[in-house]
């Protein structure tokens, strides 16, 4: 979720019902802190907890350090990247390419762990490729680390984000050791969220690339989680108000240059989301805007005539 996890929306995904957000991806090294991306990455001011940041690297001493920097930053939980299957990420021998090597996934997890006072959590895939689903290894090395949750997305790296995710293999790692699995992957809807528990057994479900767009989608599978019920449909004037909230905040935590080019995204997720036939026309237009202004007055307009 890097490019999209960032401080704006996970203050959104938690006023929806988010028992916890996760920063986008950080490789922290010294030369880096102080850049601007860094520090809007490493910005929880005034965030509600628990903060969790997310380190990746391709070595122990590597994730040490950044955890040790992830602690003074006054993160709650230190969260380790093995899931990421972008080429510039696992060219790096970083995200899911460790999955390859079992030896230097403990090494790493080992000196995280004791590297920190706060708990340390993993996100990882099934495996490499679909001839090598070591999940359930990775998952047992990583219980005997001191790792105190697991998120298991159910594709391996090679699949990416090809295909259906399958939760044959989450299931075999919640079998395989006692802290909590929680289980990600193409989990779109209230109703799949509960089936994907059930045929797990994991403790919850991670949601990713179903809130682009739809941040509703994390109060409707938290409602029927805990109620048994579909929560009644959210009036349309309440999201246009948490929409435009939502785009002026990214305005004012980037600047206006940087907050116009981060909110084009969101506004094409939340233009195909709600307007359907006239969203892909609409974002032609406003893609061309670079004012924040007009851009916002713009996406107003578009969201009045819905």
């Amino acid at each position: 979720m890097a490019g999209t996890s960032d401080k704006p929306f996970r203050s959104l995904c938690k006023k929806q019902g988010a028992a916890l957000t996760t920063s986008e991806m950080v490789i922290i090294q010294d030369h880096l802190l102080k850049s601007k991306k860094s520090q809007h990455r490493l910005d929880f001011s005034g965030e509600d907890g628990p903060i969790s940041i997310q380190i990746a690297g391709s070595s122990p001493e590597e994730l040490a350090n950044s955890a040790r920097h992830v602690q003074d930053f006054g993160a709650d939980i230190v969260d380790i990247n093995m899931g990421c299957p972008a080429k510039k990420v696992c060219n790096k021998a970083a995200g899911s390419a460790l999955l390859q090597d079992e030896k230097l996934v403990k090494n790493i997890l080992t000196s995280v762990v004791n590297s920190v006072q706060i708990p340390v959590t993993l996100k990882m895939r099934t495996g490499w490729n679909a001839e090598n689903k070591n999940a359930p290894t990775i998952a047992k090395i990583a219980e005997d680390s001191g790792i105190k949750t697991l998120f298991i997305h159910g594709r391996t790296r090679e699949d990416r984000y090809k295909g259906n995710a399958e939760y044959d293999t989450i299931s075999k790692v919640v079998d395989t050791v006692s802290i909590p699995v929680i289980a990600n992957g193409d989990v779109t809807s209230a109703q799949q969220a509960s089936d994907v528990i059930k045929h797990t057994g994991a403790k919850g479900v991670m949601i990713g690339r179903a809130t682009q767009g739809n941040p509703w989608i994390i109060g409707e599978i938290d409602h029927f989680l805990k109620t048994g019920n579909f929560l009644p449909p959210i009036p349309l004037k309440e999201k246009k108000q948490t929409i435009l909230s939502h785009i002026k905040q990214i305005h004012q935590f980037y600047g206006e240059i940087m907050g116009v080019r981060l909110a084009r995204k969101h506004i094409f997720w939340y233009a195909i989301h709600l307007g359907q036939k006239t969203g892909p026309t609409f974002w032609k237009k406003v893609n061309k805007i670079n004012d924040h202004n007009v851009q916002y007055t713009m996406f107003k307009e578009f969201l009045k005539e819905l």
